[in-house]
């Protein structure tokens, strides 16, 4: 039987975190929706403290979100390998708002491509208020 390698966290600061988050497209968004915790992958991107994703007219987190600015959300985005179980994960924690400027609405539009094609049209920002991110590396606690 093979021994596992040893392995520990290391905490990651903000730049950091938000650097990684920005370098992949995909997250789960973690809101509460009918009084029950609700997770949703989605594409996203970063600008700043901001992650931006876009999202159907009518969908859980279009209701949840409401026409209310500020509902708390946590936002989680890793790339972690699945053979060394070696990699990052961010993990944020803010408020969630439907984007109402409606030249940063189009501009979204043209940069943040969804996976599918139909009636994405409200775009919603999060902003990172609590930033938590750590790195699987070799070696003992």
């Amino acid at each position: 039987m093979k021994m596992a390698e040893a392995r520990r966290l290391e905490a990651l600061p903000r730049e950091e975190s938000l650097r990684l988050l920005g370098s992949v497209s995909l997250g789960r968004l973690v809101f509460t929706h009918l009084a029950l915790p609700a997770i949703r992958p989605v594409n996203h991107l970063v600008e700043g403290d901001q992650i931006i994703i876009r999202a159907y007219l009518g969908t859980a987190i279009n209701t949840a979100v409401g026409n209310h600015s500020g509902i708390v959300v946590a936002y989680e985005a890793d790339m972690i390998d699945p053979g060394s179980h070696l990699g990052w994960s961010v993990i944020i924690v803010g408020r969630a708002s439907r984007l109402s400027d409606a030249a940063a609405i189009a501009r979204y539009r043209q940069i943040l491509q969804p996976w599918v094609t139909d009636g994405m049209d409200d775009v919603i920002t999060i902003h990172a208020d609590m930033v938590d991110g750590f790195r699987l590396v070799h070696g003992a606690a």
